[in-house]
């Protein structure tokens, strides 16, 4: 769901579901199409391989909670504020369903497993403040998470090379055939002797004791775009836990909370401020200095001004990168006095006559 793509079709409509579709019922239609555009059958067929990611990306949307009721309510721009961007790859989604894969296609699905595998993805909650938000920022993350090992290149092996099982032959599976009636048919299970990997380890590496990874404390910097809504998440590419067997980092997730301000509101793109004027300068008019996002203006009060009443300072709301602005919304407060001097009584009071005459 990268920019510049074509727009896909609704995830309702790629899995043949209604939108009140019950977690089953999204498994079952897209357990047919995985069936049918599934690799091992279709090799060569780039529209099937399309299909293929195109079905898991909707099921890995619709089968989440989170994900689906933010695709409900807005659609992919929703899913590319959460972070999400699709699969990648067919080693992505046969690693993310291989519950789904193990009973169809139980050799490619072993054969994934045993393969270079994509990390775990990390979470990184923040909290940010309310300008940062509106404007845009830069903020220093600092988190632990594991890396390859140096020692070992990640291979867990003290001279860099695990073995190839000898049981399996490195498929990571234990294949035997058995004849109900009415034919052959054949059941793979994981290999007991390297435990589904395919791999053995005889001489672990001394630093990671065979892990292949180590924990280590990291730094990144990350960008705050401006406009980024409460609740959105940043996704980082490959800054995760590292990969299994070679396999790619996973990512990291940003998860930003917004603190509130102590006199602006958000509406959308606009900023919301309430000012309070004296009634003498609601009746005349004026200038009064406001604070915005990007310093103190003056904003200009025309004569009878009424309270409650709202003046819009175009431009002065939040700028997105698109070229998007909004605009500061004032709601006017027109403050009465608790007392009147004798003058002011008296200048009242004429008032008051020349409004009846």
């Amino acid at each position: 769901m990268a920019n510049g793509k074509v727009k896909e079709r609704d995830y309702y409509e790629v899995l043949g579901v209604s939108k009140k579709a019950t977690k089953d019922e999204l498994k079952k239609a897209y357990r047919g199409l995985a069936f049918k555009y599934h690799p091992d059958k279709n090799q060569g067929d780039k529209d099937a391989e399309q299909k293929f990611k195109e079905a898991a990306n909707a099921y890995e949307v619709l089968s989440d909670p989170k994900k689906r009721e933010m695709y409900d309510l807005r659609g992919s721009a929703g899913l590319d504020d959460m972070g999400f961007h699709g699969f990648e790859n067919n080693a992505d989604i046969f690693s993310n369903f291989g519950d789904i894969f193990g009973d169809i296609f139980g050799k490619r699905f072993y054969q994934e497993r045993t393969g270079p595998q994509k990390g775990p993805d990390l979470r990184y909650d923040i909290t940010i403040s309310f300008t940062d938000a509106a404007l845009g920022s830069e903020k220093q993350l600092r988190f632990t998470k594991s890396e390859a090992c140096d020692a070992c290149k990640g291979t867990g092996a003290k001279n860099g090379a695990p073995t190839v099982c000898s049981q399996c032959n490195g498929t990571g599976h234990i294949s035997r055939q058995q004849k109900p009636d009415g034919g052959f048919f054949t059941i793979s299970n994981p290999c007991p002797n390297c435990s589904g990997s395919g791999r053995r380890i005889d001489n672990p590496c001394d630093a990671c004791n065979g892990e292949g990874r180590a924990t280590k404390t990291r730094s990144l910097s990350v960008k705050i775009p401006a406009g980024i809504n409460n609740g959105s998440t940043l996704r980082l590419s490959g800054q995760g836990e590292a990969g299994i067997r070679g396999g790619r980092a996973g990512d990291l997730y940003v998860y930003v909370k917004i603190a509130s301000h102590p006199y602006f509101k958000r509406e959308g793109l606009d900023i919301q401020y309430n000012a309070h004027i004296s009634f003498t300068k609601a009746a005349l008019g004026g200038e009064i200095e406001i604070p915005t996002l990007n310093g103190k203006v003056s904003l200009k009060i025309p004569k009878c001004t009424q309270s409650n009443q709202t003046l819009r300072m175009t431009g002065q709301g939040i700028k997105m990168k698109d070229g998007r602005k909004g605009s500061q919304l004032v709601k006017i407060a027109v403050d009465m006095p608790k007392k009147l001097s004798e003058r002011q009584e008296e200048l009242l009071r004429e008032l008051d006559k020349l409004e009846h005459e």
